[in-house]
């Protein structure tokens, strides 16, 4: 099935949402039976040379969404064309990463599926003298090949016969010449204003092995004259893809029309740029082989593993790409838009817990030692069927930090010798005296706290200005924190000095981990990719590099939220 995944339905509006040119393309191609009763066939094709990005996501949703909108199929293909390039570890996380977002395919192919019927026609179009084998290099085909200004100039070779020609295609697929000496180019026309129709390479010689093939072929299909062809053979009807292939539309007819085959029609859409972050796969794969991140999963990094490692969920992903829709120009979106989405579904299904990430010990002096209480408070107050749970209360607890000052500045309304404050769900407390290092450090807060306040209410109506988040220290839990920014230090990547790289714009703080935070004891139970909004803090997700007494937290997002604050200025 091409539908979303029943069980991972979104919280937010999906990809296919808003009205957009490529949605009015197929009603009008269904309601004109362009393709005779033919259901809606679309594709996502990729490479399988590195691991799925946000950028990626964009596609799936428009690819499978369109589709089942339309009560269609949507395939799997992987375009494995570029055998030093490809493994069977990107193929698995590819499809491990299409049905995390929600999403299922109706089948499974591989342009390798197709490599016989592909040489098949590119002897048909030697037969018919519309293909020559060409003898000379790469770089002298670019000298020949022009300018946008200047026509191209045909190759001393265009001219073969067709039988020279088939000899000479045959010994190439039998492996009888040495990488890059020969290749086969489709005869076009060489003074042609689009560059991708002078005389383009069909077929070069690669004598590498395939992750699916092994040692069969020694020739591979260039991405032109495989993926149209792949699409036709799928019968695709609707081959959709970003604006970097509207050049390359004209090729793709040429090929079909050559052939005689399905008329699969190819159309293009904006694709995803996002601020701070880096959409290249070959730049993705350089920060993993140099160890600038951990790994294709580091959460740091914009793949849909490092988001799902991160705690983002497939639901605001798709809510996303809906909102952001299809454009046939490209731009820019500001990441804040996507974390908005994320912090709007994390606020509705995130369970909430206490969390000290900065340690400070207060005691509560007239709190009878030895004395357990329990608080009952709401696992998610957006979403009442989530229950409550019951978190231990002493006298010794653990606050944060930055929650006390000796000398607070003007308008710190938190605590401070002297003034009281709410502890979460519990009581209120005074604080009387402190506790300090040899160096003069504050390490422990003296306070007293009112036992008519239980709950976080004065019987007798007095305020105060703030209430902070607690832990009990006899029932904590020890864990480390991985708090995470974004990777790069520009908005705009790319925006470089010269002589710059772009990875010269990573982000020198893009990870702090913290040891030693204290949480309450519940978090204990938590599960790989488990979600929690820890309160006055953050949202964050459990690392699978938790262990048994070592768990390992990851910052999804800080509660912040600067896109709604945009949204709502934009409105005013």
């Amino acid at each position: 099935m091409t539908n979303a995944n029943p069980e991972s339905q979104p919280a937010t509006p999906e990809a296919t949402t808003h009205s957009n040119f490529l949605r009015d393309q197929i009603a009008e191609d269904v309601r004109t039976k362009k393709y005779g009763d033919a259901v809606v066939q679309t594709r996502f094709p990729p490479e399988p040379n590195g691991y799925l990005h946000i950028g990626h996501a964009k596609a799936i949703c428009i690819d499978f969404g369109l589709a089942d909108e339309f009560g269609g199929k949507t395939n799997l293909r992987f375009d494995d064309t570029n055998p030093e390039k490809e493994e069977t570890e990107y193929v698995e996380s590819i499809k491990t990463d299409v049905r995390w977002l929600g999403f299922d395919w109706d089948r499974l192919c591989y342009a390798s599926d197709y490599f016989g019927q592909l040489y098949e026609w590119a002897l048909k179009l030697v037969k018919a003298g519309n293909a020559y084998v060409d003898d000379l290099t790469a770089d002298e085909i670019r000298q020949h090949r022009g300018t946008l200004t200047e026509p191209g100039t045909d190759s001393p070779f265009r001219n073969r016969t067709i039988e020279e020609n088939l000899d000479l295609f045959v010994r190439m697929k039998n492996g009888e010449f040495p990488d890059g000496s020969r290749v086969l180019r489709a005869k076009i026309e060489m003074a042609s204003p689009n560059l991708n129709m002078r005389d383009p390479v069909m077929y070069r010689i690669l004598h590498a092995t395939h992750h699916r093939t092994g040692d069969e072929w020694c020739i591979y299909p260039m991405y032109d004259f495989a993926h149209g062809q792949s699409d036709s053979i799928e019968h695709v009807t609707h081959s959709m893809c970003t604006l970097e292939f509207a050049d390359h539309q004209p090729l793709y007819r040429w090929y079909i029309e050559q052939l005689g085959i399905f008329p699969s029609q190819q159309i293009e859409f904006d694709r995803l740029n996002l601020t701070y972050t880096l959409l290249s796969k070959r730049k993705l794969l350089q920060l993993v082989q140099e160890k600038r991140v951990n790994a294709w999963d580091d959460p740091r990094m914009p793949t849909l593993s490092g988001l799902r490692r991160r705690g983002f969920t497939p639901e605001a992903i798709r809510a996303f790409c809906g909102a952001i829709g299809a454009s046939r120009t490209n731009g820019s979106t500001d990441v804040e838009m996507l974390e908005h989405f994320q912090r709007d579904d994390l606020n509705h299904r995130a369970r909430r817990a206490m969390a000290v990430l900065h340690p400070l010990k207060l005691v509560i002096d007239n709190y009878p030692e030895g004395k357990e209480e329990f608080v009952e408070v709401a696992n998610n107050p957006e979403a009442p069927s989530a229950g409550t749970r019951q978190v231990p209360f002493s006298r010794e607890l653990f606050i944060e930090h930055d929650d006390f000052r000796e000398v607070p500045p003007p308008k710190y309304y938190r605590l401070s010798p002297g003034k009281e404050v709410r502890l979460r769900n519990a009581y209120f407390v005074t604080a009387k005296s402190v506790v300090k290092d040899a160096a003069g450090n504050v390490i422990e807060v003296h306070c007293t706290y009112d036992p008519l306040s239980r709950g976080g209410n004065s019987p007798d109506g007095r305020k105060v200005k703030s209430t902070m988040h607690w832990v009990s220290a006899a029932h904590a839990i020890s864990a480390e924190i991985r708090l995470y920014d974004k990777l790069f230090t520009k908005a705009d990547p790319y925006d470089l000095e010269e002589g710059q790289d772009v990875l010269d714009n990573l982000n020198p703080n893009s990870v702090e981990v913290l040891t030693g935070a204290e949480l309450e004891p519940s978090l204990a139970s938590a599960k790989r990719e488990d979600r929690f909004q820890f309160e006055r803090v953050g949202y964050f997700c459990l690392d699978p590099d938790s262990a048994a007494g070592k768990l390992v937290f990851n910052r999804t997002l800080a509660l912040k939220d600067s896109w709604a604050k945009i949204e709502k200025k934009a409105g005013a």
